[in-house]
């Protein structure tokens, strides 16, 4: 990423990095900073709009698919956001009175950020920017088809008291409910570790969008640099036990027309008979 900033405002690449991801990780106002690394406002101000362009850029090269057969782990969460009184309403999400944006992230299984969709208003429906994403081509979106099979439990509290598995269909909801956790895990420990998320300043709305970009691109550059880093290995469960299920983001009627549908619920038939084959083929082998 250093090659993507350069020296300016007498102030070198790598105090201009410094200044803008000491405001990402612990939210201190630009003011703070400049009184800390002893630069005007105007100066701070400039280097960490140009550092957040630059990290998404960055993105580009870090937040991507990492397998071609598994999409992964797809959620939404809301971050703090700042809006002018005319637009308020708009971001004040749904379940929480505070303004927020919606943003939309794809997670694979080692906790790695593959795709990131960020500036939708607070109110917006989780199903509503799925579908934004799918239908604009520039975002290269998997479309997820076919998963998990309906009319059958699938989140974990559907399997409280619950001693074993009914089928293949319910062993592979089982699968990929618990697959799916791992989203809220990463969601967690980006939060905790980018306070900028949980109260953003009056940034203009085209700067906040840049910032969730921003600080999923420096989670998975953590994740692949340090894995024995203390927030992804002490935090992510503790954030997932605070969590309630959230509800599936492809609703009945979803208004797309995905040409490809029988040939990934047929993938998704050979999977859930692979995992019941083995499933059942251990059983057979712990009771004999």
């Amino acid at each position: 990423m250093m090659n993507l900033l350069q020296y300016c405002n007498e102030v070198s690449v790598e105090e201009g990095l410094a200044m803008s991801l000491r405001i990402l990780y612990h939210d201190t106002t630009q003011r703070i900073i400049a009184d800390r690394f002893q630069h005007s406002t105007s100066t701070v101000h400039f280097w960490f709009k140009t550092v957040l362009r630059a990290l998404k850029a960055f993105a580009l090269t870090v937040v991507k698919p990492v397998d071609r057969n598994c999409i992964g782990a797809i959620d939404g969460t809301h971050v703090a956001a700042w809006a002018p009184v005319s637009k308020q309403k708009a971001f004040r999400g749904r379940k929480v009175v505070l303004v927020t944006q919606n943003v939309m992230a794809v997670y694979s299984h080692d906790m790695m950020f593959t795709f990131v969709y960020a500036g939708w208003e607070g109110t917006t429906n989780d199903s509503r920017v799925l579908y934004d994403a799918i239908i604009r081509p520039e975002n290269k979106f998997p479309i997820p088809t076919g998963a998990p099979y309906r009319g059958e439990r699938y989140h974990r509290s559907d399997w409280q008291h619950v001693n074993g598995v009914r089928g293949k269909k319910e062993l592979f909801n089982f699968m990929h409910s618990s697959v799916r956790n791992v989203i809220e895990r990463a969601f967690g420990v980006l939060k905790k570790r980018f306070h900028i998320l949980q109260d953003i300043p009056n940034y203009p709305l085209r700067r906040q969008m840049l910032i969730p970009h921003a600080c999923c691109a420096l989670h998975n550059y953590i994740r692949m640099e340090g894995r024995a880093d203390t927030l992804f290995t002490t935090h992510g469960d503790e954030y997932l036990q605070e969590v309630q299920e959230s509800s599936q983001v492809v609703e009945e009627g979803f208004p797309i027309d995905m040409t490809s549908q029988d040939e990934m619920l047929q993938v998704r038939d050979s999977i859930a008979d692979m995992l019941w084959e083995k499933y059942t083929r251990r059983r057979r082998h712990m009771q004999s």
